[in-house]
């Protein structure tokens, strides 16, 4: 993973093999982001997205594996108990155009990210409702 901040923008390139959420933390940390908008194009071999069930108040997995896009990973950045705290959904397609997504538990670049985080200034607090 390589990044580069551009005033309010950090610009990361996610390369193959390494793990979006796991790489898109580590860029965040390092340039102090508490707050951003997050979106991103590429492409995954191996990637879980869920679903959380209100009624069960469980997440529900996905796992693929094989040749995907990336068609779009959107979500923000904020804090829970002041510490950093993601967001994100995903949606891939395969060869044919179908398309799966959810909220982002994992995903492997197959050939690489690119991921822009515009930062917003101040902090956002999230709290879990347990409703």
């Amino acid at each position: 993973m390589i990044y580069k901040r551009f005033g309010n923008t950090v610009v990361v390139r996610i390369d193959r093999g390494e793990e979006i959420l796991e790489q898109m933390q580590k860029a965040c940390l390092a340039e102090h982001v508490t707050a951003a908008a997050v979106s991103a194009i590429g492409a995954t071999d191996d990637f879980t997205v869920g679903l959380f069930s209100l009624e069960d108040k469980k997440y529900y997995k996905n796992r693929f594996t094989g040749s995907f896009e990336i068609v779009s990973l959107l979500g923000n950045i904020t804090t829970m108990h002041g510490e950093y705290y993601a967001h994100l959904h995903l949606t891939a397609a395969d060869g044919e155009g179908r398309t799966y997504g959810g909220h982002l538990d994992r995903a492997v670049v197959s050939a690489t990210c690119e991921m822009i985080i515009t930062e917003i200034d101040g902090t956002v607090e999230r709290f879990r409702d347990e409703k």
